[in-house]
C-alpha cells in the first residue's frame, strides 16, 4: 500500500497500526510527508465507553486516550515507511504533554506529529492537537522500533 494515497481511510490504517477497535483511535490520515510530517483525524463520539464524565457534566475525551490518539498517528508516519513494516514502535517517553483544554462528542480533533529527530531505530516526534481551531494537547514523544517477534 502506497501511504502517499490519501487520504488513509480507516481500513487503510489498520493495514498500518497493529491496533484494532476499539483501541485503534485515528479515523484518517489526510497529510503525509515521509519523514517530516502527518496529520490524522480523530472524530469523538458520544457512544465511546471511555468518556469520562459525572451525572449532570458534559462527558470529555480522557487526555490519556487523546495522548495515546496523538501517539498512533506518530506511528503510522513511522510504520508507513516498507523498511518499517514489519516491525512494532515503542512509546519510551512522552515529555512535555500539555493538555490545554477538554476534546468533548462531536468534536474533529485533527493532530498533526512532526519528526524533530529519526534514526534508523529510534526517534523524537512533537505532536499537536487541535479541537475547533483551538490546541487541545501538544507534547514530545519518544520511540523504538523493535522486531514484531
Amino acid at each position: 500500500m502506497d501511504p502517499l494515497n490519501l487520504p488513509l481511510d480507516y481500513t487503510a490504517i489498520e493495514r498500518i497500526l497493529p491496533h484494532r477497535y476499539p483501541f485503534l483511535l485515528v479515523d484518517r490520515i489526510t497529510e503525509f510527508e515521509v519523514d517530516k510530517r502527518i496529520v490524522g483525524v480523530k472524530n469523538v463520539s458520544l457512544n465511546e465507553r471511555y468518556l469520562a464524565h459525572r451525572p449532570g457534566e458534559r462527558p470529555v475525551l480522557p487526555p490519556t486516550i487523546l495522548t495515546e490518539a496523538v501517539a498512533q498517528v506518530g506511528a503510522i508516519l513511522i510504520l508507513a515507511k516498507p523498511e518499517n513494516r514489519e516491525k512494532l514502535i515503542y512509546i519510551v517517553g512522552i515529555e512535555q504533554v500539555r493538555y490545554r483544554r477538554p476534546a468533548y462528542p462531536g468534536d474533529v480533533v485533527h493532530i498533526e506529529v512532526r519528526v524533530k529527530r529519526l534514526r534508523s531505530r529510534m526517534g523524537q516526534l512533537h505532536g499537536v492537537a487541535m479541537a475547533n481551531n483551538k490546541v487541545v494537547l501538544d507534547g514530545r514523544m519518544t520511540f523504538a522500533l523493535g522486531p514484531t517477534t
